[in-house]
């Protein structure tokens, strides 16, 4: 317990030194936040009601999905997995602990947003603020799972770009942030079941925001929640400690395993 504590701690410090971390926590997420939250208002009126939720979710996918990948495959690709291995550090610390620290530095971002964006932009103050706290919880176990997911199957890091972007940009698009779920075609609605986001948004709507969802928003949490423990077991069993290995437990697409939680969303109701 020691050693992991030491090992978080260190995380943690870097996440704050680092400048490509501490852009990737926070000058991208505030910075994103503060453009759209004196932009959107003035195009779309109601966006004030979820301007909290939707900049606490975007920011919880650009620290997560964006900044995870990265961090693990240069950490693999300089030889640094293999010196932990050497020194008796278990994978699961490598797995979990950046996950930890950021969604650690995720929680001063969001109490930013929170406080600020009603004095700022005029924005809807949750009414429940444990259901906030729920719903971010489950949101940053799904996000940092997936990030880490990409991060151990990704070969390089172009590829870690590609896949984390496969699911960024599309969340922004159709995962309720810009746009909210029951105006999209129905076509679109089904794809965004795929995302982490819809869920998010639909849960805090749901039970943060008093506005009303449009599917089970406790059913959102439990998908959520179930998402990001399959992607870190996935991230786990997969874990590969140097680029040289030429052998794995089973083939990356076996983290395909970490969708199956969101297509059987589709049964929300």
């Amino acid at each position: 317990m020691t050693a992991f504590a030491q090992h978080f701690a260190y995380e943690f410090r870097t996440g704050v030194r680092s400048a490509t971390l501490m852009f990737m926590n926070y000058l991208f997420p505030l910075g994103l936040y503060l453009m759209l939250g004196f932009i959107m208002p003035e195009l779309n009126e109601p966006f004030r009601e979820v301007i909290i939720p939707a900049m606490i979710t975007v920011s919880v996918m650009a620290a997560t999905l964006l900044g995870i990948p990265d961090q693990l495959v240069n950490a693999r690709e300089k030889g640094i997995f293999r010196s932990y291995k050497i020194n008796g550090v278990p994978a699961i610390s490598i797995v979990s602990i950046p996950a930890l620290a950021t969604v650690l530095h995720l929680c001063v971002v969001a109490i930013l947003i929170t406080v600020s964006a009603p004095i700022l932009f005029d924005a809807t103050s949750p009414t429940n603020l444990l259901g906030l706290v729920l719903v971010f919880a489950a949101t940053g176990c799904a996000c940092s799972g997936l990030g880490v997911l990409i991060g151990v199957v990704a070969p390089d890091t172009r590829a870690t770009v590609l896949l984390s972007q496969a699911f960024f940009l599309p969340s922004m698009l159709i995962g309720g942030v810009m746009i909210p779920y029951n105006t999209l075609p129905d076509g679109a609605k089904m794809v965004s079941r795929l995302l982490p986001a819809t869920h998010a948004m639909n849960a805090f709507n749901g039970l943060a925001m008093d506005v009303g969802a449009d599917f089970s928003p406790w059913g959102s949490v439990l998908v959520l929640v179930t998402g990001g423990i399959l992607a870190f077991a996935l991230s786990l069993y997969l874990f590969s400690w140097d680029r040289h290995n030429t052998t794995r437990r089973a083939h990356p697409l076996l983290a395909l395993l970490a969708l199956v939680p969101y297509v059987t969303s589709f049964v929300l109701k």
